[in-house]
């Protein structure tokens, strides 16, 4: 049976407090934009807070980089005063009464307070304990941190310096030009790190500068091939075409067009040298071709430790865990870099 149509009457009876008219605003309030509108980079971050192992490694690093730039003005002891009672002291932390961090050691199967046999005087405590000069371990942590980071901040500038030069001339310009560059950079990454060191000791002497002169030959050389080919993927893209036929010269394209859309590729790879760097320092400092003393680093502290390490192990331990933990925090900070710059990364 067919259901009876609806009549004017009623409608009429339809109660129209029951229903409330459409607001004028209601199409525009539909299609408003309800998120702000963010930056590549203002994403990058907010993707870059999701990463926790991420946002640790900052927080961590940040705090380092700041007890060794503080400790430049205050710290414990002098970190090249030697002091011959004082030598290989244990660690002895005020407040804790632990063997190891108490000022105890065995000697000859006792236990045996080094500090009052050293007649240390009251109230002094080297928190990290001596080496075999006397010298405070901590002070010279302070200081061995400080210029391991100095190195490898030194070595991610020139990465950019040069790599990043490098890469965009060859990428731009293309052709014979490019394929000249990149035979001479075979040619320099042939040669191993080690053997431009020692010639770089034949003409100037051990320190930062020499470390930092045998970076600058060839550890730029993965920063230039990376800028390069995503320069060549840019340099074909419409709005460089676009600028091209408008007249724009090189220079301009590369500082406004191709720097700025590789730019997140150059961080990413200057956060993977930098761990390289004090890696590489580190090294060649332990094997005796880096800093000489009294300077310290992580590498000198390491090779002065592993001397003693069946009998104070501690004194190899701390550089070795410092070293261990920068290496791992900038890893996992230049991972989540990686993750948080790729825009096809899935959330």
């Amino acid at each position: 049976m067919a259901e009876k149509p609806y009549t004017a009457n009623d409608v009429a009876a339809i109660d129209a407090a029951k229903f409330q008219p459409l607001q004028k605003n209601t199409n525009e309030e539909r299609e408003a934009i309800a998120t702000p509108s963010l930056t590549f980079f203002q994403d990058s971050w907010r993707r870059l807070k999701k990463n926790k192992a991420a946002v640790f490694s900052i927080i961590l690093l940040l705090i380092i980089i700041a007890i060794s730039i503080i400790t430049i003005f205050v710290s414990p002891h002098d970190p090249t005063a030697q002091n011959v009672t004082f030598t290989n002291l244990p660690p002895k932390i005020p407040g804790i009464n632990i063997n190891g961090l108490n000022g105890y050691a065995m000697v000859g199967g006792e236990l045996v307070d080094k500090y009052a046999a050293a007649n240390v005087p009251d109230g002094t405590y080297f928190l990290l304990g001596t080496d075999g000069l006397g010298r405070d371990l901590l002070s010279r942590l302070f200081v061995g941190t400080r210029i391991s980071l100095l190195i490898a901040f030194i070595a991610a500038m020139l990465d950019i310096i040069f790599g990043v030069t490098y890469g965009l001339i060859s990428g731009l310009l293309g052709g014979r030009i490019d394929n000249v560059m990149q035979r001479f950079l075979e040619i320099l990454s042939g040669i191993p790190n080690l053997v431009v060191m020692i010639l770089m000791l034949v003409v100037f002497e051990p320190g930062i500068f020499s470390i930092v002169a045998a970076m600058a030959i060839t550890n730029w050389i993965p920063m230039a091939r990376i800028v390069r080919a995503q320069t060549m993927k840019l340099k074909d893209q419409e709005f460089v075409l676009a600028a091209t036929t408008l007249g724009e010269s090189r220079l301009k394209i590369a500082m406004k067009h191709v720097l700025p859309n590789i730019s997140s590729v150059i961080i990413v790879q200057m956060m993977f040298s930098i761990p390289s760097a004090i890696f590489f320092e580190a090294f060649l400092s332990f094997i005796g071709l880096g800093l000489k003393p009294p300077s310290a680093s992580l590498g000198m502290l390491l090779s002065d430790g592993y001397k003693t390490f069946l009998f104070l192990p501690y004194q190899m331990w701390v550089p070795a865990v410092t070293l261990s933990v920068i290496m791992i925090g900038f890893n996992l900070l230049a991972d989540g870099l990686r993750d948080a710059f790729d825009p096809k990364m899935k959330e």
